[in-house]
Order: structure tokens, then C-alpha cells, then sequence
């Protein structure tokens, strides 16, 4: 496609975008609407709202680029555990909701059960895990881009964060609602068409491409069975479930429904339209990998629309633009949520929470752009990997959460668990290999054939709840013999 085109079509899909994000935006938004929109969603839109803000750009780069190495396994993984999450909101948030009707962030929650320094860490692995899942989109739509249309990548890169930050910095998260809707629709009719043009040009020979194996053996068959792509597959489902609760702007959501009823049924018809989606990205990712190409396995899936013809191109640039927008809009305010309610604890007003997210996006820009600073160096070639490194974190912290929810279990115990799904990893990587090896699978939790390392993502989900667990019994037998040691007559 002529780069001239390229530019048209970005700038006229962000427009519009923008478009809608401000329209109706002139009122001023009071604090809790902006951050929560609180009951004011239904079904339907709190269903495209957790779709469109879930499906990022990742969808076309995370789900091939995995199948591109492993098989079946890996493709069935990752659609299980894009789609799980959304299942866990349907029942566990309305027992959030439940506990604390007035909050926002699932911190609040962490607060009101464990306590303000549990809180403050949850804060921080949530704004740090969406922070790098923002600089992800931001990578991905740069190469998107640039393999489409041959533009520089920093360009696209910087339209969208301009755009996105805008609508989303003055209208808050009723605007990210409005926008979400749009940009649902959009995926789903576009993706559909793409899928229909793929499958319907040929569909023997995307078969026989994804049995096929590649140069290097079975990896990347649908057709072939390995224990490594199963634990691949599965170590994927504990990650991105785990990480997924960390997503504030599902949080949100949840507290917009109008009642618990639409927050279970918007959920559970998102996770309807995740698996399908996520299942045929990853089957496409297998088809790429059996054509046995020489090329970037990060862009596996664009590798099958070339040169399919200009009009389906341009129209696969509004699909990507929409992508990109639905997931950045939606991080930028949650990360504002997070900053105003679990860093400042509530006190910080919403000016300068959104002066302190807009201050990350040229930051998480320039992330995205690969940089080296003296002997430091941001890798942001693989998406998939840049998402691992975020799910670890999320991992590691998951289950003291919810352990929480016992009402026994106390926050210092919270606070080790969280702490020892970390140590856990690294000890992990001391009992296979060496102290070197563990503190690596901390930035590349994957194995030798670069899929998701099981090994690495158990030892996080299970040292976190054993270090967790450990803690607390520590904790009740010395208050249990502090009690029993007393002196009676002091108690009278």
C-alpha cells in the first residue's frame, strides 16, 4: 500500500475516534463518574466495553507469534486464557462489589481487607503491568504499521498516544465506554470479514500448512502433540489469567454495570467472543509457521494478507486502529484510577492524576522504541515477551489477594506472599540451573524454545501461596502462645 494512503486511513480512523470520544463530553464529569461510571452500564455495552478494552492490538502479534513456535496446545492455552478471566469478573466480581459498593480499582478492595502497604504494592505491580502492556500496543501498532504502509513507526506510535490521551485525559472513563462500543463493533465486523476472505480463498491449503512441519521439526503443527507446547499451553492459562486480574480497567467496568445481573452477563458474553477470536489467530499463527517462511515470527499473521489487495488492506488499518485505540484508551484511565485511588490513597486530585499519567505516555512511547541507555537496553522486539515479563508479576501476587478473602489470613502474611512468588522464581531458576538463570526468568520467564516456561510461572503462582500460607500459621501460633504464656491474674 502507498504510504500516502497509510496516512489517510490513520488519520481519518483516529478522527473519527476522537470524535466520539469528546462528543458529549462537554458537561463536566464529576471525580467518581470519571474514574468509575459507576451503574451505568448494561449488559450489552459492559459485554463490548470488556471485549474492545480486552482485544488489543496484541491479538493479531501474541496469539500467532506463540503458535508460530509451539502447536495446538499453545493456540487452545492462550484462547482459554483470554477468555477465563472474564469468566472469574462474572462471579468474583460481584463479591467484590459486594464487600466495597464505592470502590474502583480492585486495590481498594486490598485496602479495606489487608491494608494500606498491601494496597500501595498492589498498586504499583497493577500500574507497572499496564504500563507495559501500553508500551506493548504501542510497539505493536508501530510495526503494524510499518510492514503495512512502510511509514516510520514512531509515527503511528505517537498519533494514536495523542489521540487516545486526549479524549481519554478529558472525558475519563465514560469516554473510554463510548468509544469502547464503537471500536467493539468494528472488530468484530471487520475481523470477520478477514476470517471469511482467508478461509473462504483456500481452505485446504490453510489445513494442510498448519499439520505441515517447519524446517526446525514439529513446532508450529496444530497436528502435533508435545509435552513442552502442552506445558506451554497451560502455563499460559496461570499466566494471562493471573495477570488479567490485574487489569484495572476490568475493575472499573465491574463497578459500572447497573447491577451484579449485567456485570455476570457482559462478562460471560465477552469471554464468548474472546475464545473464538483468540483460538483462529493462534490457528493462523500455525498456518504461517507450516508455510515455513524465513521472516519475523512477531508479525506471523501479516505475513498472510499481503497483497491482498488495497481495499482489504485499508480496511484491516481501521481494524488495527481500532484495536490499539480500545486497549490504550482504556489503560491510560485506569492507570489514572490507580494513581488517584491506590498510590495517593483517594487524596490526590484528578488533576494531578491525570497530569501524572499524561507525564507515562511519552515515556511508554519511547519504551516502545527499542532504547538503549549506557548498558541498559529496553527490548521491545517481541510483544509476546514483553507481555510474559508483566503476567510473571502478576503471578507472583495474584493469590495472596484472594486469599484475602479468609477472613483469617492477615496482610503481613499477604505482603510475604507476594514477596516469595517472587524468590520463588529465583529459586526456581537455582534448583534447575544456576542464581543467574533465576534472576533472568524474572525479564524472560520462557524456556529453551522461547514458549511460556510452566516451570517458572507454577513456581511464582505456588511459593506465593505456600510463603503466604507459611506466614500466616507463623503468625496465629506466636499470638496463640503469646495468649497462653500470660499471666491469668493480669487478664482478671
Amino acid at each position: 500500500m502507498e504510504t500516502i494512503i497509510g496516512y489517510c486511513v490513520l488519520l481519518g480512523t483516529l478522527s473519527f475516534f476522537g470524535y466520539v470520544g469528546f462528543r458529549n463530553s462537554g458537561k463536566k464529569v464529576e471525580r467518581d463518574e470519571y474514574l468509575s461510571a459507576r451503574g451505568s452500564q448494561k449488559p450489552l455495552r459492559i459485554a463490548l466495553s470488556l471485549f474492545a478494552s480486552g482485544m488489543g492490538i496484541w491479538v493479531l502479534f501474541g496469539p500467532p507469534e506463540a503458535a508460530f513456535w509451539g502447536n495446538f496446545w499453545d493456540v487452545l492455552g492462550y484462547a482459554v486464557a483470554c477468555a477465563l478471566p472474564f469468566v472469574i469478573l462474572a462471579y468474583l466480581g460481584p463479591v467484590i462489589r459486594s464487600k466495597l459498593p464505592d470502590g474502583v480499582t480492585l486495590a481498594d478492595y486490598v485496602r479495606m481487607r489487608i491494608g494500606r502497604p498491601m494496597q500501595i504494592y498492589v498498586g504499583l505491580i497493577s500500574i507497572l503491568y499496564m504500563f507495559t502492556i501500553l508500551f506493548g500496543e504501542f510497539t505493536a501498532i508501530g510495526k503494524a504499521m510499518s510492514h503495512l504502509t512502510g511509514m516510520n513507526a514512531l509515527v503511528p506510535m505517537l498519533a494514536v498516544a495523542l489521540i487516545t490521551t486526549a479524549y481519554t485525559t478529558y472525558g475519563g472513563l465514560p469516554a473510554s465506554l463510548r468509544t469502547d462500543r464503537w471500536q467493539a463493533w468494528v472488530v468484530i465486523w471487520l475481523i470477520t470479514v478477514l476470517f471469511l476472505i482467508l478461509f473462504g480463498s483456500n481452505f485446504g491449503e490453510l489445513m494442510k500448512n498448519a499439520r505441515a512441519f517447519n524446517s526446525w521439526g514439529e513446532y508450529g503443527s496444530i497436528s502435533h502433540f508435545s509435552w513442552a507446547s502442552a506445558a506451554s499451553g497451560f502455563a499460559l492459562v496461570v499466566a494471562i489469567t493471573s495477570a488479567e486480574m490485574f487489569s484495572q480497567g476490568n475493575w472499573q467496568r465491574a463497578y459500572a454495570s447497573e447491577d451484579d445481573k449485567a456485570l455476570k452477563k457482559g462478562a460471560l458474553l465477552a469471554a464468548a467472543l474472546v475464545f473464538p477470536l483468540i483460538f483462529t489467530m493462534g490457528f493462523l499463527g500455525t498456518v504461517v509457521s507450516g508455510q515455513d517462511v524465513n521472516a519475523d515470527p512477531t508479525i506471523a499473521f501479516f505475513l498472510l494478507i499481503d497483497d491482498i489487495g488495497i481495499i482489504i488492506t485499508a480496511a484491516f488499518i481501521v481494524l488495527v486502529i481500532a484495536l490499539v485505540c480500545s486497549s490504550a484508551d482504556t489503560l491510560q484511565n485506569a492507570i489514572v484510577a490507580s494513581i488517584c485511588r491506590d498510590l495517593a490513597d483517594g487524596k490526590m486530585e484528578l488533576k494531578h492524576a491525570r497530569i501524572a499519567t499524561l507525564s507515562l505516555i511519552p515515556i511508554a512511547v519511547w519504551f516502545a522504541t527499542s532504547p538503549t541507555v549506557g548498558p541498559f537496553s529496553v527490548n521491545a522486539t517481541s510483544v509476546f515477551a514483553i507481555f510474559l515479563f508483566a503476567d510473571l508479576l502478576a503471578t507472583a501476587t495474584v493469590a495472596p489477594i484472594f486469599l484475602s478473602i479468609h477472613s483469617k489470613i492477615s496482610s503481613r502474611s499477604c505482603l510475604f506472599g507476594a514477596f516469595g512468588g517472587i524468590i520463588s522464581v529465583i529459586l526456581y531458576g537455582c534448583f534447575t540451573a544456576d542464581l543467574s538463570t533465576g534472576i533472568h526468568y524474572i525479564w524472560s520467564p520462557t524456556n529453551e524454545y522461547g514458549l511460556a516456561n510452566l516451570g517458572v510461572f507454577l513456581s511464582a503462582l505456588i511459593g506465593s501461596i505456600i510463603f503466604c500460607l507459611f506466614t500466616n500459621l507463623t503468625t496465629l501460633a506466636n499470638e496463640s502462645n503469646r495468649t497462653n504464656t500470660q499471666d491469668p491474674h493480669q487478664e482478671e
